[in-house]
């Protein structure tokens, strides 16, 4: 069984890199994931669209923080 994958990690190194350095991190994702049993397909998209949901949800919490700095009270 595939152990908790560490997404944030990928994140963090995709913010900072140029095109050339995101693509081949995308081509590490991909071999990663193809390189899994089936199973651990699973975990992995699994682990994945959490990962992004809650990224996603953070974000829109940031947004909306900044955001209502320009709303009246």
């Amino acid at each position: 069984m595939m152990e908790a994958f560490d997404f944030k990690r990928y994140h963090i190194r995709s913010m900072n890199a140029s095109d050339e350095e995101r693509a081949a991190l995308n081509l590490e994702l991909r071999n990663l994931y193809e390189s899994l049993s089936a199973e651990d397909k699973v975990t992995f998209n699994d682990q994945l669209q959490k990962f992004l949901a809650s990224e996603v949800g953070r974000i829109k919490s940031d947004y909306e923080s900044v955001h209502g700095l320009n709303q009246p009270n």
